[in-house]
């Protein structure tokens, strides 16, 4: 459980770094309170996406990342971000990813951000 907590703060920092350095990634709300619960509710989704949907696009775009060595691997991750945007729009949380090279590079910010966070804190069950 702490895990899964430790994931879910680290995603919301780097959600939270990409919407303060890209204008087209948007996160609104009246009070920053409201802005720091609508982002770990999208930190959630996002880890959901990544942890469900993620995989099963790994494995259809398998000769696409032998193909790339990798760099297909910016696509995935911008396609979760748009994904990740996508159930917010229907669950009417204020967060919006503006167009698919914004998601690249938001996707390209939240992983190295993500990743950062993750080797600082601790990760401990």
């Amino acid at each position: 459980m702490k895990n899964f907590v430790v994931k879910t703060i680290a995603n919301a920092g780097a959600l939270a770094v990409a919407v303060w350095l890209l204008d087209k990634i948007t996160l609104t709300g009246d009070s920053t309170g409201k802005k720091i619960g609508t982002l770990i509710i999208v930190a959630v989704i996002f880890g959901v996406v990544n942890w469900l949907v993620k995989p099963i696009v790994k494995v259809l775009t398998f000769p696409l990342f032998i193909l790339t060595l990798g760099l297909i691997t910016l696509v995935v991750n911008a396609l979760m971000l748009l994904l990740t945007s996508w159930v917010c729009g229907k669950l009417d949380l204020s967060f919006h990813v503006e167009g698919f090279w914004t998601a690249v590079v938001g996707g390209l910010i939240i992983s190295i951000v993500s990743w950062a966070l993750n080797v600082v804190l601790p990760d401990e069950d």
